[in-house]
């Protein structure tokens, strides 16, 4: 089998830390972001890499031709990364938010999938890896649009892998807790740009949701592991006869997908909202 594959949101982060640990575990890696000065910084780092934007169908096709092209037509794998988190309650939630976070987290994955599967399904093998996160499997307050974006993938994914049984292309989940990454950065800027702060009735708790996320470094959010703990499950994924459907992450993981099978979910529900107002 050729080891080659297509990751998304390289930019920095998770995407960044896996491209460059496969590199070395000679891949052939095809390291992708949304910009093209990001991609002019990870081809100066030895990286291959283009554009492709999870917005834009058009980017998505061109992408993937691009991939193909450069792997004489073969994929062994394709890990979907490229995501963002919209903070913000529910009920100042616009369609327009919500398109948002649902085009890249969710329909640019699955357009991009989709076009993978044949390849896969012709050459006979492949590894479809997916970057969840620990709200697929539970919900937190003010994390709404994000929450919904990954119990989405949650979905999409187990069905993938029923309906891929026998094919020898098999589909993991990764499910991450807190990461150092940009994840928080981009998180504030989606939150200016898309909640009326100051017209909200909720617009004391974006003061403490905007000075949580303005704190520096990883000991602002408890638990943070650096990704180098999503390269050690994406290995497992790709280099195991039988990778697992789900790869937890972090201790929050463990603990609330521990906890979610345990309670009922009056007593979850309370732990998790003391959790969301705490973070």
């Amino acid at each position: 089998m050729k080891k080659t594959i297509l990751i998304t949101g390289c930019s920095s982060g998770i995407g960044y830390c896996v491209a460059k640990g496969l590199q070395a575990r000679g891949y052939q890696v095809l390291a992708t972001a949304r910009k093209q000065a990001d991609v002019v910084t990870l081809e100066a780092q030895g990286l291959e890499s283009f554009r492709l934007n999870l917005t834009d169908s058009n980017s998505i096709h061109f992408a993937f031709e691009e991939t193909l092209r450069r792997t004489n037509g073969e994929l062994y794998a394709l890990f979907n990364n490229g995501a963002f988190g919209l903070p913000g309650a529910i009920e100042d939630l616009s369609r327009d938010a919500l398109r948002e976070q649902f085009e890249t987290n969710v329909f640019g994955w699955q357009e991009l999938t989709n076009l993978a599967i044949p390849v896969m399904r012709r050459q006979g093998y492949g590894r479809i890896i997916q970057n969840s996160s620990v709200l697929g499997l539970v919900s937190l307050p003010f994390r709404g649009a994000y929450n919904a974006s990954k119990y989405a993938i949650e979905g999409l994914s187990d069905t993938m892998r029923l309906e891929l049984r026998g094919t020898n292309i098999y589909v993991s989940l990764i499910e991450p807790g807190p990461i150092t990454s940009q994840f928080r950065t981009n998180s504030m800027k989606a939150l200016l740009k898309y909640i009326d702060i100051e017209n909200s009735v909720h617009r004391e708790k974006y003061q403490g949701v905007l000075n949580r996320l303005n704190k520096p470094g990883p000991a602002a959010v408890p638990f943070t592991l650096p990704p180098e703990a999503v390269l050690d499950r994406v290995i497992h994924a790709l280099e195991s006869k039988q990778p697992q459907p789900h790869y937890y992450v972090t201790f929050p993981t463990y603990l609330f997908g521990a906890l979610r099978r345990l309670l009922p979910t009056r007593m979850l529900d309370f732990l998790l909202a003391k959790s969301g107002n705490n973070n």
